[in-house]
Parts: structure tokens; C-alpha cells; sequence
């Protein structure tokens, strides 16, 4: 990540303001931030106990950091953000991510030796909307009874994850803002990764051994590329938040994990021979403490089938620290929620997986002409579907796997506004004509789906066969406002873009050499009974021309009956021109012509699909060349109607 593209949040630029503070020799006092009720609350619920203090004025030598950075550290406070520190305890665990949101941290330390230089003034790093912000604050901190009130650190002097939760709040509007949030959402903004929500729930995990060997390897792969992930189990009822199981775990509670495991069983040289090795999982209760109490637990007679020194380097401790080990299959059958933030490698140095990452920021904005609306809800809403916006992008591999994520922008939650709502999104993306550079009016051939929720963001993992695609990201509702973020990553570049136009632009000349009069979309769906080759087979593909366009299909090898499913649209200024659709035979050195047809697409044809023998070229009238094509053809003089 390059910091020199951050973005000063609030225009505040931390050096400057510093440099100021030195100059004036006082403390730094934030006054988008101010300490009041307006940075602690939303609603009309406050407290008149509450005093804002710095560091200094709670405890002798505070520090930034005491002994190093720990998700041990963190304890929830009295605010229900524990979404938030279980966040802030996966950060913990990963140095080259928490540097990052904590940029400069050795010189934000507070120095004894030179106590002057000391401004009373932090900078922390976020990843909002589509690009990194540096969010100044002062160090003024809320307490009652000089205890910070929300989160703290189980050291008095360390205020590391105190100062981070305040910088957060300030982005997000204020504490009480923390209150019921997302680690999803807050797992982002520590990273500039996609969340990929997993609801154990769905598939079987606890009982099909091979279904949770599979997400187990996935689970492994996030945590050893650098990736956070964090569990829950899910409340169904407002009783429910935070009531703590038999076991031992929390319903409505947030769990970071903080390391994943094969443990290998055994003692001595034994268990080096022996192959038994348990899929472990350590979590973190971001209160600090209350545990999980079942198998592999602190104090569980499991672990004498461990080593010494293999518990040693598993970090196992006998006490009530919130933090425990815990078998991936009883955390399948415990846990109902399951969120990996992937960090997507888009480095070209790196011996992993390369991305390439396609980023867009749209908006959902209202207009009363259907051509310029793009708000039209969800395919549910099938007037105004395809009112919303639409980007273009291609698969360029046989098949690829391709990672969505579309995410809305909220609004910061303020007293005068009150609180943030996201709105329910999501997205449909269809395989298209592989010329399509005009938006869609009709339905394709769907190729995959999110679902319609009403989070920040939205995520799809999905495998597609090469070719065009078209992505529309729509609200759940029509004539719904807000700004969104498209991120697509590909194996190889997708070309993304949104398609702005209708149909094609009118332009000066078109009065001299024409404007297209009729649009034709041509699908050649399959061939039958090709001439055969002897020494090499068939290894045929289809071209579609149209006044001077050309379509063409890859090669579809050792094939007599292939299926090239491939489209072409045509905006035709000449449409009593024939579209031609000719199949050759690909050779060494010289491609071979096995057949073509004529197709008139005439609007008023009402016969869309058609299996036409093969001709010759120039003779109309010869049906003597072996083979069929099965197509179909629809035709429009209106030009918005494909």
C-alpha cells in the first residue's frame, strides 16, 4: 500500500497540525471531534458522569504500547462493540496490518525523555469507500470514575486500542455508533480486503467430514496469507444477545480467531512417525475472559495427547484470559457464522496467487426519464430492472473464478442525522453477446447471483466459463439513493467498465453514411453432422459477420457436434443485408470452409429459432454440404429493446 495516496480525513493533516501544536506549545484539541455529548451520542440517552481525560490524567507513563501490541490487550468496555474489539484482536495478531492502520507508531509513542514533543495528538489509518484516509484525533478519552468507559487495554497505561476505537468513532460519527456494529465491516476498514460471510448453517459442516476438511483447508489458506477471521453464533432473539451457553460460548458475541492449526498428536519421536494430526482452532472472547469449556479447553484432559513442548509452542495457558483452543469440527457444530476478510494479493512480486482488481464507484441516483434513471430495484421490479447501472466485463480463461464485492456507502451516524442505515443490496450478472458495448433491456442468460441483505457489503465467490458478462448492482427496492463501490477480481484483467449508452451515439455523419435502423442479436447455440477430417478430426468454430463486424467462437477441438453458445449483437444500418454465419475448420496452415447460411433478421420475423442446413459460399440455393447449425435470431427496430 502506498501512504503517500492517503487521504487527510476532514482535510486535517496530521503533520501540519502537529507542527503547529509544537510551535504553540499546547495540546492538541480536535474540533471535528469535540469533547462532549455530540462525539458520544446519537439518541437522547446520556450520561452526566462522564469526564474526558488524557492519558496522563489517568494513570503515571502512559504509553502507546506496553510490551508490544497483544490481542490480549483489549477488553470490550461498556458499549456493545465487542464486533469491533474482536476485530481489533485479529489485527493484533498481524504486524504488517496493524503498521498499517497504526502508521508511525515508534514516533506517536510518548518519548519520557522528551516529554515537550508531546502534542497530545494520534493518526490512524482506515480503509474507507475505495481508498485509505488518515483519521486525526486529540487524546481527550470519556471515563467515569477516571475508568475509560469503552475500550481499554488490561494494562492501565497501554492506550492503544482506546485511542484506535476513538479514531473509529470519530469516522463513523460517534461511539454510540459502535454500538451493534459489523466485524465485517470493521475488518475491511483495518485492511482494504473482502469479508466472505460463510453461515455454517447452510451446509452440514459438523457432520460431513469432507464438506468441513474443504473449509477447513480455506480457513487455513486466509489465516497463513495474512487474512483475518473472526466466528459468532447467531442470536435469533433480542433475549438471546449475550447469553452464555453451557459450554461456555456467547450467542450474539463476536470471537476473533487468532491462529488455525493442524496439532499433531503424540509424545517423543512417536508423534513425528504417526501421521494423526487434529484440524485446532484458538479464538478470542474480546471481553477477556469466559471461555469455552468443552473439548481441547484450558484445562481439558485432551491435552495430554499434546507434547509439552508442542502446547508450549501452541501458547497454552491454564487461565481465564478469553482465549482458547477449541477442535474445527465442534466449532462447526457450535458456531453458526463464520467471516474470512481475504487480503487479495494483487502484488506481481509475490510467489502466491496474483489478482487482478477491477474498481469502480457508481450511484444509485434517481431520474424521472427511464433512459436516465438508476434506480430500478431488483429483478423482482421487472419494469424498471434494468434502470440501474450495468458494467461490462470479461472472463478471458476457459474457466475462471471470479471474486464480487459490492459495498454501499453509509453515512456517518451524527445527533442531527441519526443513526446510519444500509440499505438491503445486491447484484445479478448475466453472460451477454461478446460485442455487447450497449446496456441490456432485456433478460440473458443468467450466470450467478448475491443475495439481497441489508449489510455494507455484498460478496460472491463464482466460477464462469470465458466470455462477457454484465454485472448490475441494484438496491432491493426502486428509487432508492446511494453511492457503491464494484471491486471484481479476475485471474486475468476483466477490461470492467459501465456501459453509459442506450445505443449508439447519433453523430454528424451519420447523415451521410447512415444510423442503424434495426438491432439483431444472433445466438449460435450448436452444430451437427460437420464434415468430418480424417488424419485430424474436427476442430471447428463459428464466425458471425454483419456489416463489418465479426463474432467469432473459440475452437471447439475434435468435435463433430459442438457447442459453441456464443452471441452477437448488430446495430445495422443496412438490414436488408443478409447477416452471414459461416463454421471453418481450423488446420496447420490453412483454415478449411465446411458451410454457411444466410439470415435475414427481419423484425417482423416471428420464428426465432431455426436449424439451417449448411451452404456454400455463393450459391443460396445448394444444400449439398454435410452438417446443421441451430441458432436463434431476434430482431428490433427499436434500439433499446435488447
Amino acid at each position: 500500500m502506498m501512504f503517500s495516496s492517503v487521504k487527510p480525513y476532514e482535510n486535517q493533516k496530521y503533520w501540519a497540525l502537529k507542527k503547529d501544536c509544537l510551535k504553540r506549545k499546547v495540546l492538541f484539541e480536535d474540533p471535528t471531534f469535540p469533547a462532549n455529548d455530540e462525539s458520544l451520542y446519537y439518541s437522547g440517552t446520556q450520561r452526566q458522569d462522564v469526564q474526558w481525560r488524557r492519558p496522563k490524567d489517568i494513570c503515571e507513563n502512559p504509553r502507546l504500547f506496553v510490551d508490544g501490541i497483544s490481542s490480549h490487550d483489549l477488553h470490550q468496555g461498556q458499549v456493545g462493540n465487542c464486533w469491533f474489539v474482536a476485530a481489533c484482536s485479529a489485527l493484533a495478531s498481524r504486524e504488517s496490518l496493524w503498521q498499517k492502520v497504526i502508521p508511525n507508531w515508534k514516533e506517536q509513542e510518548w518519548d519520557p525523555d522528551d516529554p515537550s514533543s508531546y502534542t497530545g495528538m494520534f493518526h490512524f489509518h482506515f480503509w474507507r469507500f475505495g481508498e485509505w484516509v488518515d483519521v486525526v484525533i486529540d487524546d481527550r478519552l470519556p471515563t467515569i470514575y477516571n475508568q475509560l468507559i469503552y475500550c481499554h487495554s488490561n494494562v492501565k497505561n497501554e492506550f492503544w486500542c482506546a485511542l484506535i476505537e476513538k479514531a473509529y468513532a470519530k469516522l463513523i460519527g460517534c461511539y454510540e455508533a459502535l454500538d451493534g456494529g459489523n466485524t465485517a465491516d470493521a475488518l475491511v476498514d483495518f485492511t482494504g480486503g473482502i469479508t466472505e460471510p460463510i453461515d455454517l448453517t447452510i451446509e452440514d459442516y459438523a457432520n460431513d467430514e469432507t464438506l468441513r476438511n474443504q473449509l477447513f483447508e480455506r480457513v487455513l489458506k486466509v489465516h497463513s496469507r495474512g487474512g483475518l477471521i473472526s466466528a459468532s453464533i447467531k442470536a435469533m432473539t433480542e433475549s438471546d444477545m449475550e447469553t452464555r451457553l453451557d459450554c461456555g460460548l456467547v450467542k450474539g458475541h463476536a470471537y476473533a480467531i487468532t491462529d488455525v492449526r493442524k496439532i499433531r498428536l503424540g509424545h517423543g519421536l512417536m508423534a513425528y512417525f504417526k501421521s494423526e494430526k487434529l484440524d485446532m482452532i484458538r479464538l478470542r472472547n474480546p471481553w477477556g475472559e469466559k471461555e469455552w469449556n468443552g473439548p481441547w479447553s484450558d484445562t481439558s484432559e485432551e491435552w495430554q495427547k499434546v507434547s509439552k513442548s508442542e502446547r508450549e509452542k501452541l501458547g497454552v495457558t491454564v487461565k481465564d484470559d478469553g482465549e482458547f483452543w477449541m477442535t474445527f469440527e465442534d466449532l462447526c457444530r457450535y458456531f453458526t457464522d463464520l467471516i474470512k476478510c481475504l487480503i487479495i494479493n494483487t502484488s506481481y512480486l509475490s510467489i502466491h496467487k496474483t489478482w487482478e482488481e477491477a474498481k469502480i464507484k457508481g450511484e444509485w441516483k434517481y431520474h424521472e426519464n427511464p433512459l436516465k434513471n438508476r434506480t430500478g430495484g431488483c429483478i423482482n421490479h421487472k419494469e424498471t430492472f434494468f434502470q440501474n447501472p450495468q458494467y461490462v466485463f470479461n472472463v478471458k480463461k476457459p474457466g475462471d473464478e471470479v471474486l464480487i464485492c459490492l459495498q454501499q456507502k453509509t453515512r456517518r451516524t451524527t445527533r442531527r442525522q441519526g443513526k446510519a442505515e444500509n440499505l438491503a443490496i445486491g447484484f445479478d450478472i448475466y453472460k451477454v453477446e461478446s460485442n455487447r458495448k450497449y446496456r441490456m433491456h432485456t433478460v440473458q442468460e443468467k450466470a450467478a447471483g448475491s443475495i439481497y441483505i441489508n449489510s455494507r457489503s455484498v460478496f460472491l465467490r463464482t466460477e464462469q466459463k470465458e466470455g462477457r458478462y454484465v454485472i448490475i448492482p441494484t438496491t432491493f427496492e426502486p428509487g432508492q439513493t446511494c453511492e457503491f463501490l464494484l471491486r471484481i477480481f479476475t485471474d486475468v484483467r476483466a477490461s470492467c467498465q459501465e456501459l453509459h449508452l442506450d445505443q449508439p451515439r447519433h453523430w454528424w455523419w451519420n447523415r451521410i453514411f447512415g444510423y442503424p435502423q434495426v438491432v439483431s442479436q444472433v445466438h449460435i447455440i450448436k452444430a451437427e453432422g460437420l464434415r468430418d477430417s480424417p488424419s485430424e478430426g474436427t476442430n471447428s468454430y463459428v464466425i458471425i459477420k454483419c456489416e463489418g463486424e465479426t463474432v467469432r467462437s473459440d475452437v471447439h477441438k475434435h468435435n463433430g457436434t459442438p457447442e459453441y453458445d456464443v452471441k452477437g449483437i448488430f446495430y445495422r444500418k443496412k438490414p436488408e443485408q443478409p447477416i452471414i454465419v459461416q463454421i471453418w475448420n481450423h488446420k496447420f496452415f490453412l483454415d478449411q470452409f465446411l458451410g454457411q447460411v444466410a439470415l435475414k433478421g427481419d423484425p417482423d420475423d416471428l420464428q426465432t429459432s431455426h436449424a439451417l442446413h449448411l451452404q456454400d459460399r455463393g450459391n443460396a440455393n445448394s444444400n449439398d454440404l454435410p452438417g446443421t447449425i441451430s441458432l436463434q435470431v431476434y430482431s428490433s427496430g427499436n434500439l433499446t429493446h435488447i
